[in-house]
């Protein structure tokens, strides 16, 4: 199973997983036990990528980020990646969460997705 976790830093969770450009990527059928480190270009972030070809985040079975807008989880929907937002800001601890099958902090309210929704309303998505 792949896990992916939105992050600034490698080391956090962030929010607004549309615009996330880092990710940490767990495979839980890897040889090692550390997560990889994806940097999207700006063609790859979910905001602006039009899902032609493959993409550095296929196959994963659930996102993690502390926020994500209705246009983003819709997507991610369609895809049968199921989206789980967090207070939780370690992404080592979000990790072993979800891992654990635990329940992950409720996350916080992040004014941005307002904007999100808005451009929600004229998106093709």
């Amino acid at each position: 199973m792949k896990i992916a976790i939105a992050t600034n830093d490698y080391t956090q969770v962030s929010g607004h997983a549309g615009q996330a450009r880092d990710w940490l990527l767990y495979d839980s059928d890897a040889a090692s036990d550390e997560p990889e480190r994806i940097r999207l270009s700006k063609a790859q972030v979910f905001h602006h990528w039009e899902g032609e070809g493959t993409h550095p985040l296929d196959e994963v079975a659930v996102i993690v980020a502390a926020s994500a807008g209705e246009g983003f989880r819709r997507r991610m929907d369609k895809r049968g990646v199921q989206v789980l937002l967090t207070g939780e800001r370690d992404a080592a601890r979000a990790l072993r969460a979800v891992l654990n099958d635990e329940v992950l902090p409720d996350p916080t309210f992040d004014p941005s997705l307002l904007l999100c929704g808005l451009r929600d309303l004229f998106s093709r998505h």
